[in-house]
């Protein structure tokens, strides 16, 4: 009598991966969410005090880009997004090699936003490198411009709160939050990572231009109200957007980019 063999072992899957690809994105997702941060960044949401310009509301989205290519795709789609219009769009761009640090910066940190063993291990050699522009920007603000150590503090409220956010245990509960299936629950996610990572973005970008213009401390005194207030406002969008588009996603199935989280 034949022995009956029963298969054991973890179900295979077997799924048909787009070979056209940047760290597991496909190129026309990266294509798309670039096309939404150009589209975005039309769209001003606050006054760059003393050069007239103006801030674009597609800084709102930049982690969510992270989030949903991975660190290397989500940063490649918000720096092209933002190349191009820094040339369609000046007046909210401004300078094109200036103006990709925020982007490409954002995303990236937003990508090693993980729950899983892969890349778990990256948030601390980030962390490391992140004090690098903290010390830049203190040294030039406070050891050379003379800037008061209470009055830079309260000035970089949303850097220091934003890298406090990514070192500690809040940044796993940011992201256990994003991949949750209860909205409510993305919905805080969204909002407390669109905070610490724009926080941190800001700082890599602040540090920047603070190295080139190094604005006086009539004008940190002016910026220590306005900035957090922006950061509520880019939280908030991205909130709002993130929330439909991840909602929208799960909603129709699609295939997932390799390195995405929600």
């Amino acid at each position: 009598m034949p022995f009956k063999v029963i298969p054991e072992g973890d179900e295979r899957k077997v799924e048909v991966v787009n070979t056209s690809a940047i760290d597991g994105a496909p190129i026309a997702y990266i294509v798309v969410l670039a096309a939404i941060v150009t589209a975005l960044s039309f769209i001003p949401f606050s006054i760059i005090l003393g050069s007239g310009g103006a801030m674009p509301l597609s800084q709102a989205v930049f982690p969510l880009m992270g989030w949903l290519l991975g660190p290397i795709a989500g940063a490649t789609a918000s720096g092209i997004g933002t190349l191009v219009a820094s040339f369609l769009s000046p007046l909210t761009v401004g300078n094109p090699v200036l103006s990709l640090v925020g982007p490409t910066v954002g995303s990236f940190l937003a990508g090693t936003m993980v729950v899983g063993k892969k890349r778990r291990g990256w948030w601390l050699g980030l962390s490391i490198i992140l004090l690098i522009p903290f010390f830049l920007y203190s040294h030039r603000a406070i050891g050379q411009n003379g800037i008061p150590t209470n009055i830079f503090i309260a000035g970089t409220l949303i850097e220091w709160s934003g890298f406090l956010l990514f070192i500690l245990p809040t940044r796993i509960l940011f992201t256990r939050w994003i991949t949750s299936s209860n909205l409510q629950l993305v919905a805080l996610g969204l909002f407390g990572g669109t905070w610490m990572i724009s926080g941190l973005s800001h700082l890599c970008a602040a540090t920047l231009s603070y190295s080139i213009i190094g604005w006086p401390l009539a004008i940190w005194n002016m910026l220590i109200p306005v900035i957090p207030f922006e950061n509520l406002i880019r939280s908030t969008v991205g909130m709002v957007i993130g929330v439909g588009v991840i909602a929208g996603l799960r909603a129709i199935g699609l295939v997932k980019s390799r390195e995405a989280i929600y």
